[in-house]
C-alpha cells in the first residue's frame, strides 16, 4: 500500500541518493499536487472514471482533467486533456459519460463518446447552451434523461423555451445596466460569499431521446430547452459547500427525489426537506413534512423500494447529529438505521443487494467506512472515557471494527456487482487517492498513484495522538505534528492551530487550506486540541459547546497545550503562537483578552464582536442557536462571550487576516478588531483580500497568505 511504500522511504539512510534530493515540504510542492475528486465506476465494472485538478500558480488558475484507471489496477490516464472537464457521469450503458465544461464559456454540460475497449474518449460533445449556465448533472438510469443544476429567476416560467428566453433577457439587461443596486425582500439576500441576485437554484432535465438516439449520437442535441423540474421561488437543491448529491433518479428513471427549504425565512432555518416528483413534471410531495429540521443528500435502494437519506432531529441546529434514515416507498414509514450509533453519518452508498448501506463516519480523528443492513440496529462504538493523567494514547476512544480504518475516507462508490467498494483516502501526509477493497476478503488497496511521485521527495511527519483530562472532567485528544529532520534534543518552537467549526476537527486528514505539514516544515511543532465541541467523540461532546464559546473550549485548548509543555521536551514553552480562522479566528480573539501566554497570534475570518456579527452574518440559524437567541433578547450571553469587551487586556502582537466576500463573518469583524489593535498600541498588522470569501482559494492570493502568515510568526519567534 502506498503509506507503507511512504513509510519506507522515511527509513532509509540518509545517504541514500533518493533522500540526498528531498526538501522540506514548500507552498510550490502542494500546488504542483493532482487534486483528485471522487471515484465513478462503469457499468460493465472494468473502469473507474475520475476528475483531477491542476493547479497553475503562475496563471493563477484551477483546472480539472477527466482521468481513467482500470479498476483490476494499472496505470491512470488522463482522456480528457484538451479542456477542462469535471465531475464525469457514466450512461447506463457505460458508451457515453457527460460532464461539466468552461470550454466554450460559462459552466455547460458536455458528453463524451467513450470506447470501452481501450478506455479513451473518442468524440465530445456540448449538450446544453443555457444562458444560466449548467452544472452538477447526473444521467438518468433509463438512459433518456440528463439532469443538471442552474441558477436562474425564478419569475421566468412558461414553456422551456420561453423559460429561457427569459433568463436570457434578465441576464443580459443586469449585464448592460449602469445600475448595479439590488433590492432585497427577504432575509438570506446573500449567502456564503455571493448576493443571491433575486435568483434560485433549480433542477432541469434534457432528454436524450433514450438508448437508440445515444447509439446514433454526433452532435448536439435535438432542438428542445430544458425543463424545470423545481419551479418556485426556492432553492432546489439548497446551497452546499460540497458532499454528496442533494437529488436523484429513482431506478426507473421516471421519478427525482431532492433537497429544498421552502420555508418563509431562510436564514433562521435548517429544515430542509425531501421532494418526489415525476421526471415527466408536476406537482412535488414533500416527504418529510413532519420533520422540521434537516433531511438531506437522497439516494433510492436499488430495487426501488427504499430512499435512504441522512436527517437531523432538532430545527435550527446545523450540527445536529446526522443520522440515516430509511424511507419506504411503498407504505411511507420511516426508519433510522442508527439509532444506536451516536457518530454522524457522512457519505453514504448502497450495496446491490439493497440491504446493506456503507457510510463514512468522523471518529477520533480519522474516517473510518462503516456498514449498516436495514433490518439491524447498527451496534455503537464505546464513548471515550476519563483518561488518566500522562496517558499519551488515545486508547480509550475505542470503536466497532469498521470496514475500512485507516486514515480518512470519503466517495464511496459500489460496483453493479456488488463486489469491490471505491473510495478516496486521505491523511495529514498526502491528499486524495483512489483506493479499492474487495468486500468478500476485505483486502485494500490504491488505485490510483498521481502524487506518489512528488510525495516521494519531501519527508512528512506522522500525526501523533495524545490525550488528556480537559473541561468537565472530561477526556480530549489532540495531534502533534513534526517538522522534518526532527532532532528530539533541540527545542522547537510551536504554531499552536485552532480548528473552525466551530463543530469541526483536527484529524488524520489533508487541507490546502490549513496544512499542518507545510506549518511544520520550516521548523515548527504544530499542535492541534480537538476541543469540546469538536465531531468525532459523540453528540454530547459536540453540544458542550452551545452556549459556552470561551468556556470549556478554552479551558480544553490550554489545558491542552500545557500537557504537551510537560510531556514533550522538545517543545520551547516560551516560543508559541497561536492561530486560527472561523471559530479559530474567534478563539484567538478571545485569547487576546485572556492569556499572554503566546508571543504571537493569527486570526483569520474570526467573530470579535459577537452583536455586531448577528447583524451582518446570513446564517442567522448559528448564531441564534450558539447563543440561545438574539442580541436584543439575551444580550447577556453574546456580551458575555463576545472578544471585543476585553480589548483592554490585549497584548499579544496580532496578524488580522480578512476578506470582502465572507458573508459568514463580515470583514467588519476584521476592521473592527484591527482598529482596536491599532488604537490600544498592540503591534498588528492587517492582511484584506478583496476577491475571496471565507476561504482564501486563488492559487496566488493563497500563495501570499502562507507567506504573511509564516513570516509574521517567524518574526516573533524566531528573533
Amino acid at each position: 500500500m502506498r503509506h507503507l511504500l511512504l513509510a519506507f522511504l522515511f527509513l532509509i539512510p540518509l545517504t541514500t541518493p533518493l533522500l540526498a534530493q528531498q526538501h522540506p515540504f514548500t507552498f510550490e510542492d502542494m500546488m504542483a499536487l493532482k487534486r483528485v475528486e471522487e471515484p465513478e465506476p462503469s457499468p460493465d465494472g472494468k473502469w473507474v472514471l475520475f476528475a483531477a485538478v491542476d493547479v497553475d500558480l503562475n496563471a493563477n488558475t484551477k483546472t480539472p482533467h477527466v482521468w481513467i484507471v482500470p479498476i483490476s489496477g494499472g496505470k491512470e490516464r488522463e482522456i480528457i486533456a484538451d479542456q477542462d472537464a469535471d465531475r464525469p457521469r457514466w450512461s447506463p450503458d457505460g458508451k457515453h459519460f457527460a460532464f461539466v465544461s468552461k470550454k466554450e464559456g460559462g459552466s455547460q454540460v458536455w458528453i463524451a463518446d467513450f470506447d470501452g475497449t481501450s478506455g479513451s474518449v473518442t468524440a465530445t460533445h456540448k449538450v446544453t447552451s443555457i444562458a444560466a449556465e449548467a452544472t452538477g448533472e447526473l444521467w438518468s438510469p433509463d438512459g433518456n434523461n440528463i439532469l443538471f443544476e442552474s441558477n436562474v429567476y425564478p419569475e421566468c416560467i412558461g414553456t422551456p423555451r420561453e423559460a429561457e428566453a427569459c433568463n436570457q433577457k434578465k441576464l443580459k439587461e443586469s449585464a448592460d445596466s449602469k445600475v448595479q443596486a439590488m433590492i432585497f425582500e427577504h432575509l438570506l439576500y446573500r449567502h456564503w460569499n455571493g448576493y443571491k441576485e433575486s435568483k434560485r437554484s433549480h433542477l432541469f432535465v434534457i432528454p436524450t431521446n433514450g438508448p437508440t438516439f445515444m447509439q446514433s449520437y454526433s452532435g448536439p442535441l435535438i432542438d428542445e430547452h430544458p425543463r424545470d423540474l423545481t419551479p418556485g421561488d426556492f432553492d432546489a437543491p439548497p446551497f452546499s459547500l460540497g458532499g454528496q448529491d442533494n437529488y436523484a433518479f429513482s431506478p426507473d428513471g421516471k421519478e427525482l427525489c431532492y433537497t429544498s427549504n421552502h420555508d418563509e425565512v431562510g436564514a433562521t432555518s435548517t429544515n430542509n426537506d425531501l421532494w418526489i416528483v415525476p421526471v415527466t413534471g408536476g406537482t412535488a410531495e414533500n416527504i418529510t413534512a413532519e420533520n422540521k429540521a434537516s433531511d438531506s443528500t437522497p439516494l433510492y435502494s436499488p430495487d426501488g423500494k427504499y430512499i435512504a437519506y441522512r436527517a437531523q432531529q432538532r430545527p435550527g441546529y446545523e450540527s445536529d447529529r446526522f443520522r440515516l434514515m430509511l424511507y419506504d416507498r411503498k407504505t411511507g414509514a420511516k426508519k433510522d438505521l442508527t439509532t444506536t450509533f451516536d457518530g454522524w453519518v457522512g457519505t453514504y452508498a448502497w450495496g446491490p443487494s439493497s440491504t446493506t448501506i456503507y457510510f463514512t463516519s468522523e471518529v477520533t480523528g480519522g474516517q473510518p467506512i462503516q456498514s449498516v443492513t436495514i433490518d439491524n440496529p447498527f451496534i455503537s462504538f464505546v464513548q471515550p472515557s476519563n483518561p488518566e493523567a500522562g496517558q499519551e494514547s488515545p486508547s480509550s476512544f475505542q470503536r466497532k471494527i469498521p470496514i475500512v480504518v485507516s486514515d480518512y475516507n470519503d466517495d464511496l462508490a459500489i460496483t453493479q456487482d456488488g463486489r469491490t467498494l471505491l473510495f478516496t483516502l486521505m491523511s495529514v501526509r498526502a491528499p486524495n487517492e483512489i483506493y479499492k477493497i474487495d468486500l468478500s476478503q476485505r483486502v485494500e488497496d490504491p488505485l490510483t498513484h498521481l502524487n506518489d511521485t512528488l510525495l516521494s521527495r519531501v519527508p512528512m511527519s506522522p500525526l501523533e495522538s495524545f490525550s488528556f483530562v480537559g473541561s468537565h472532567g472530561e477526556g480530549v485528544q489532540g495531534f502533534l505534528v513534526k517538522p522534518p529532520n526532527f532532532d528530539p534534543n533541540k527545542k522547537y518552537p510551536v504554531k499552536f492551530l485552532i480548528h473552525g467549526g466551530p463543530e469541526g476537527a483536527w484529524g488524520d486528514d489533508w487541507s490546502y487550506r490549513w496544512n499542518p505539514e507545510l506549518f511544520a516544515a520550516n521548523g515548527y511543532v504544530v499542535i492541534m486540541i480537538n476541543f469540546h465541541g469538536s465531531t468525532g467523540y459523540g453528540q454530547k461532546f459536540i453540544d458542550a459547546i452551545n452556549g459556552d464559546w470561551g468556556g470549556a473550549p478554552f479551558e480544553d485548548l490550554m489545558k491542552g497545550l500545557d500537557y504537551a509543555e510537560r510531556h514533550y521536551p522538545f517543545i520551547d514553552k516560551d516560543r508559541e503562537c497561536a492561530l486560527g480562522a472561523s471559530y479559530g479566528g474567534y478563539m484567538t480573539n478571545w485569547i487576546l483578552g485572556h492569556t499572554n501566554r503566546f508571543k504571537c497570534i493569527v486570526t483569520h475570518d474570526g467573530m470579535f464582536n459577537t452583536e455586531s456579527a448577528w447583524g451582518t452574518t446570513e446564517e442567522l440559524w448559528f448564531n441564534e442557536w450558539e447563543f440561545k437567541g438574539t442580541p436584543y433578547n439575551n444580550r447577556e450571553l453574546y456580551r458575555k462571550w463576545s472578544p471585543h469587551l476585553f480589548a483592554t487586556n490585549f497584548k499579544t502582537p496580532t496578524l488580522v487576516v480578512h476578506s470582502q466576500l465572507d458573508y459568514r463573518l463580515d470583514v467588519s469583524e476584521g476592521f473592527q478588531l484591527f482598529t482596536t489593535l491599532q488604537r490600544e498600541g498592540v503591534p498588528s498588522k492587517m492582511l484584506y483580500f478583496p476577491d475571496e470569501g471565507h476561504w482564501v482559494l486563488k492559487p496566488q492570493n493563497s500563495q501570499l497568505w502562507y507567506q504573511t502568515v509564516n513570516d509574521w510568526v517567524d518574526q516573533w519567534l524566531k528573533k
